[in-house]
């Protein structure tokens, strides 16, 4: 059985990304969880394109943030994503994102579930693509 596998990314982080109160705008977040989820796909050999080549769409079901420290133009982040649920119909992964010092700046969940193309009807995971989902029960995060 594998480890817990996390796939780190580094952020850019932009002026533009930023709020009235110099600080990183926390709706940047959730596409910082994109940047982590897209390079955790990469690492592993897996594509949404390939996915979608093949019919699907694995839209976000639900989505959670919480915020433990400001980030700010011209700090160094990092996120780091990993599977925290897989049971064939729902996939969860996990992120943190941390800044050069390696403190947690937000922590969150994305949860994802694999729709047709077509219909946008729900299919499983575990059907759909068995070795993905064989592959991300051996490196989720073990409860």
């Amino acid at each position: 059985m594998s480890e817990l596998f996390v796939s780190t990314r580094e952020i850019q982080l932009y002026y533009a990304d930023t709020d009235m109160m110099g600080v990183i705008y926390h709706a940047n977040y959730l596409k910082f969880f994109e940047l982590g989820r897209g390079g955790f796909l990469e690492d592993l050999g897996y594509s949404y394109m390939e996915m979608e080549n093949q019919g699907y769409f694995a839209p976000v079901y639900d989505i959670q943030a919480t915020y433990k420290k400001p980030l700010r133009y011209g700090d160094k982040a990092f996120v780091k994503t990993w599977v925290e649920l897989n049971d064939g119909l729902k996939t969860t992964y996990g992120y943190t994102v941390e800044n050069g010092e390696g403190d947690v700046c937000a922590q969150g969940t994305s949860t994802h579930i694999i729709v047709s193309k077509e219909t946008f009807k729900p299919k499983s995971f575990k059907k759909s693509f068995p070795e993905w989902f064989q592959k991300y029960e051996e490196i989720k995060k073990k409860n």
